[in-house]
């Protein structure tokens, strides 16, 4: 097998505008490393606010639960789909595919119900991986609008919807073709949509204008191999970053331009998840991969190629290819596809535990209060403190298969199902 798929704000465009109102930018919603965090912030898209899985302190958010008594409330999902829930507010997004139909749901985030459900796309099932679904993109909004993205046919589709389920726009990038199947969430900058077009012919990445669909700019990737990463956003040293691996290789671009900043060739071929970064320690780390697996920490401030000077540790045993790791204070935490965690001091890449978890994995890591959810393809949810010894605080069984990953507001833990989505929490 050489690939598992992933199972996978309302700023206004200011270019030339003054330094104060570019630092108010971090305070949207895919919010730069730094941006103080709330008790119910909203969690707008891909691995949340930040991007990288960590959620804002919240001593009610279920650690142990059970879903009997914890459930606040469970909604059937039609069709199918590994993209995760995203939240703003009182509503919840999420996609589904069903009978040819691309999905784009509204639920009420206190009660569940369906509130409107729209066909983005009727177009016939593209081929994929056994693992992988036709709604693994999770979607994003700012609030006033959200994006989903598709693959209808051999292209790339890409939309927008109002609050009440009215279409926007519609755009189609550039072509996209993978024998795995198809997964670019959406991520908003600075009133663009950025998508990684990674695919195994003209590969690009492209950003469009969030009010009209309208590509502002697209970037080749000249390596044209297929990935199905989502892109993180950093301020670093003054410079906003927007980073991905994939096309054989780890690299840094501008949002605003899609010039490249710097890349790290290889250090393989296959990608899917997503980096995160250690602000404190000011290092990048990223896991994949197919078909070596390879853990870096990588030093952001470089320029050109910095292959040879600025990967500041590397391991292979443990390596994650499909989940995203997380950091939790002073730690990276991973969990390869198998099950088997690890555990390394962030600075060093000192393991200081590797642990096998029950089942296999796919979801990606959630970091919260101090803890790190496992989430198993079997639907086991294993909470772990974070720290120098393998300490699993809670583990129970949500009853159904899962391959998307968690999403978070306030004290409610948001699960996707292989047929439901799942509200845990107080009630």
């Amino acid at each position: 097998m050489d690939f598992l798929p992933p199972p996978g704000a309302g700023c206004r465009r200011i270019a030339g505008a003054p330094l104060l109102r570019r630092i108010s930018l971090f305070a949207c919603l895919l919010a730069i490393g730094g941006a103080p965090l709330t008790a119910s912030e909203n969690w707008p898209g891909w691995r949340g606010p930040r991007g990288d899985g960590s959620a804002a302190a919240s001593p009610g958010l279920p650690v142990a639960f059970d879903p009997a008594a914890d459930t606040v409330w469970k909604t059937p999902i039609p069709g199918e789909g590994h993209s995760s829930p995203i939240v703003w507010d009182d509503r919840i997004y999420l996609t589904a595919a069903d009978e040819g139909r691309r999905l784009l749901l509204c639920l009420d985030r206190d009660g569940g119900g369906i509130l409107w459900q729209r066909t983005v796309l009727e177009a016939p099932f593209e081929d994929i991986h056994r693992l992988n679904s036709r709604a693994s993109s999770t979607a994003a909004t700012d609030g006033g609008r959200i994006f989903v993205s598709f693959l209808d046919g051999e292209e790339m589709f890409v939309a927008a919807y109002s609050p009440d389920g009215d279409r926007l726009w519609e755009s189609r990038p550039g072509r996209f073709s993978s024998k795995h199947g198809y997964c670019s969430c959406p991520v908003l900058w600075n009133g663009k949509v950025l998508v990684n077009g990674d695919h195994d012919g003209d590969a690009y990445l492209v950003a469009l204008d969030q009010a009209t669909g309208e590509t502002v700019w697209k970037t080749d990737r000249p390596n044209k191999t297929r990935s199905y990463c989502t892109p993180i956003l950093r301020e670093i040293d003054g410079r906003v970053q927007m980073i991905l691996s994939g096309s054989l290789s780890v690299a840094s671009y501008d949002p605003d331009t899609g010039e490249q900043i710097w890349l790290i060739d290889g250090p393989t071929e296959q990608f899917v998840a997503s980096l995160v970064y250690h602000e404190g320690e000011r290092l990048l780390f990223m896991t994949c991969g197919f078909p070596q697996k390879h853990m870096l920490a990588i030093r952001p401030d470089g320029s050109g190629n910095v292959t040879d000077t600025h990967v500041a540790w590397r391991e292979t045993v443990g390596a994650s290819y499909v989940p995203s790791p997380v950091v939790s204070g002073d730690y990276f935490v991973v969990v390869a596809d198998n099950g088997v965690a690890s555990c390394f001091v962030a600075a060093t890449g000192e393991r200081l535990w590797r642990e096998r978890l029950e089942g296999g994995h796919s979801a990606s890591l959630l970091a919260a209060n101090g803890l790190v959810y496992f989430t198993s393809d079997e639907g086991i949810v294993s909470v772990v403190k974070a720290g120098p010894s393998f300490d699993v605080v809670a583990r129970s069984a949500l009853g159904e298969k899962v391959s998307a990953s968690p999403a978070v507001y306030g004290d409610r833990l948001f699960l996707r199902g292989e047929r439901h989505l799942y509200c845990l929490g107080p009630r």
